[in-house]
């Protein structure tokens, strides 16, 4: 892979699907099957771009890649301290090459209570960086982003990387990073969706997710940056904090809650279904057609 680029918002389309759940690495054979079939489906629905989550593997990478044919593939996020850049140059060079340039590198430092060697994040970071421009064949910037919530780590990404891939923000975070970030960088923010019109049982889902990133510094220090307090994180989330991090509703409230992003500065919004029975692991399926249908061609 060279250092061209793969563009930004014309590559990554304007609206993708973040998923925790394709890692063939993780699953039997008919789960790997299973998930070859729903890659397929998104490959054909319109969606711009699909995110891999969960800290997937270069491997897991790999095999969406081969799994898909026109989609653009990227990690949301592959952390830095489980695998070396050597790693992952080599896994990226087994990529075929016809398929190369729509895989997109998506690195973040993930957070010191899950890392126990998390140190000096921002100059790991930056040593990483420089290990993949060193690595051979490197990976470069115009084919990696970089999860950003801060102002240091979101300069970085707009100097080193096609731009930033933030997690849990709201649209006022996404205003305040496309400032940082400059017009031309990319900006891909994540959005969780609960798909669901009762609002009390939506909200219910949503603080089954939100609970656990309540635990990570990152996240609350980036939310109390924004203006919450900490009494916002009590219970597993205040209403005020999940309407402003979720799009809960039906299909055209997400619609609404997703233009609401572009307007604020992103070029791409990456779609999170969280559904109650399936705790945000499975493969909603039936939601991805239903707000694929939504957004028609606006995807």
């Amino acid at each position: 892979m060279t250092s061209e680029t793969t563009g930004t918002g014309s590559t990554f389309g304007r609206v993708g699907i973040w998923s925790s759940a394709l890692h063939a690495s993780r699953v039997d054979e008919a789960g790997g099957k299973a998930i070859a079939d729903a890659l397929a489906e998104l490959d054909e629905l319109g969606y711009g771009t699909v995110w891999i989550g969960g800290s997937p593997t270069p491997g897991d990478a790999a095999d969406v890649v081969a799994a898909t044919r026109s989609i653009t593939v990227a990690t949301g996020i592959l952390s830095i301290w489980n695998h070396t850049a050597e790693e992952v140059a080599a896994a990226v060079s087994a990529i075929d090459p016809d398929a190369r340039g729509r895989f997109v590198l998506g690195l973040g430092v993930s957070h010191g209570p899950m890392v126990p060697q998390y140190a000096k994040p921002y100059s790991a970071m930056v040593d990483y960086l420089d290990a993949l421009d060193a690595a051979e064949p490197f990976v470069g910037s115009g084919h990696r982003v970089l999860a950003a919530l801060g102002p240091k780590m979101l300069k970085l990404a707009a100097d080193r990387s096609l731009g930033a891939h933030p997690y849990l923000v709201t649209t006022e975070h996404t205003a305040e990073a496309r400032a940082a970030l400059g017009p031309d960088a990319l900006l891909a923010p994540e959005l969780t969706v609960v798909l669901d019109t009762d609002l009390d049982r939506a909200r219910t889902t949503a603080r089954t997710m939100l609970g656990m990133y309540l635990q990570l510094p990152n996240y609350t220090a980036n939310l109390l940056r924004l203006g919450f307090t900490e009494g916002d994180f009590e219970g597993g989330g205040s209403v005020r904090l999940l309407d402003a991090l979720f799009a809960l509703g039906d299909a055209e409230q997400v619609t609404r809650r997703t233009r609401e992003y572009l307007d604020a500065g992103a070029d791409h919004v990456a779609l999170q279904i969280l559904t109650a029975d399936e705790g945000g692991a499975g493969l909603p399926r039936a939601e991805w057609r239903e707000l694929a249908e939504a957004f028609g061609s606006e995807l």
